[in-house]
């Protein structure tokens, strides 16, 4: 990398950080783009450069979180020996490291406002939620071809779980639940096993 190239990623380094901590104090709504371009002296040009919005500075963000979740976890998975212990393991860092992470806030009030929803936005929205799919796809094929579940549409599993996720994790937030790992760990269990009475 030339010189150059390292002004241009230190910029884009500093203005994302800056815009991170921004969001996590005040929410993804109340935080300016002038607010931004006070917080790191950078032009508001310079900011539309390198992320073409404030949407897009902040799907940047997310997808980096994403990328530091998915990296923690790859380095404690193997850890986990089944796929069932894996499931719960999640669930520990699901609550541990998000639940209460401050960006968790800003991440929702982006997710349920309709105002983001332009073209490009929707397009790296579905982005980050395939991968998320793709992400509990392998983990439940890895249970499946173990034999510790029975067959079954992991595509449709994977959405299942991805939305029991996403529920969990606003309405532990809404109500303000006291022991957040029971409540996931529970979530788990009924996933595993259902509610039906077994004869």
């Amino acid at each position: 990398m030339n010189k150059k190239q390292q002004q241009t990623e230190d910029t884009k380094r500093r203005i994302a950080d800056a815009a991170k901590t921004l969001f996590m104090q005040k929410g993804y709504k109340a935080t300016s783009i002038e607010e931004i371009v006070d917080a790191t002296g950078s032009s508001k040009g310079n900011i539309y450069y390198h992320f073409k919005s404030k949407e897009g500075l902040f799907l940047y963000l997310i997808e980096e979180w994403d990328l530091e979740w998915e990296q923690k976890w790859s380095s404690k998975e193997q850890q986990y020996t089944t796929t069932i212990d894996k499931l719960y393991g999640i669930a520990d860092q699901l609550v541990f490291d998000d639940l209460n992470h401050p960006f968790s806030k800003a991440l929702d009030e982006f997710m349920n406002s309709n105002d983001n929803m332009t073209g490009d936005v929707e397009q790296r929205i579905v982005q980050i939620i395939r991968s998320h799919l793709e992400f509990n796809q392998k983990l439940l094929q890895q249970g499946i071809d173990r034999g510790e579940f029975e067959y079954h549409n992991v595509e449709q599993l994977s959405i299942i779980f991805e939305s029991l996720i996403i529920g969990l994790s606003q309405m532990s937030r809404i109500t303000k639940v006291e022991n957040a790992l029971s409540l996931y760990h529970a979530a788990i269990k009924v996933f595993l096993h259902g509610i039906e009475k077994k004869s």
